[in-house]
């Protein structure tokens, strides 16, 4: 596989980005199964996983700050919606109990990622530490933090 890269694909070297991904494709193969008279249910949990990657993606890509962070929390929003929609599904038998544990793990990690993410951009803020470069090496350091998730 070819790897195109510029600065603009930055984002893909985010974890958060590529958890954010991961969902998506879990969110997929559980919701395609999911029967014909409930395909709009289905549609719209894959879309609100589908906005996760897309948001952190396009406020990666404004090099700005201010708009990073804005779209970050759009992300972590649609997270939020999204596990709401999971846990009522698991809660009318409408996925399984081991495909919400798995979607769930993942879909944990990624909210606290997300959150210290934008604790670590808006600390750069304060401290005028931000540099345009947006360095994925330093997005991820914030990200993997394994210390202090909630």
């Amino acid at each position: 596989m070819n790897v195109r890269k510029n600065i603009n694909r930055g984002y893909q070297k985010l974890t958060v980005w590529q958890d954010a991904a991961d969902l998506y494709v879990l969110t997929a193969k559980i919701f395609r199964e999911f029967p014909y008279e409930l395909r709009r249910v289905a549609a719209n949990q894959i879309a609100s996983v589908d906005s996760v990657h897309r948001n952190i993606a396009e406020g990666y890509c404004r090099r700005s700050l201010n708009e990073y962070l804005q779209f970050l929390n759009v992300a972590q929003a649609s997270l939020g919606e999204a596990v709401s929609g999971t846990q009522v599904y698991r809660r009318a038998n409408q996925i399984m109990e081991a495909e919400f544990e798995d979607w769930d793990i993942l879909a944990y990690k990624l909210e606290n990622g997300i959150k210290k993410l934008i604790e670590s951009l808006q600390y750069k803020r304060e401290k005028g530490e931000w540099d345009n470069s947006f360095s994925a090496k330093e997005s991820n350091a914030a990200y993997d933090k394994e210390d202090g998730l909630e």
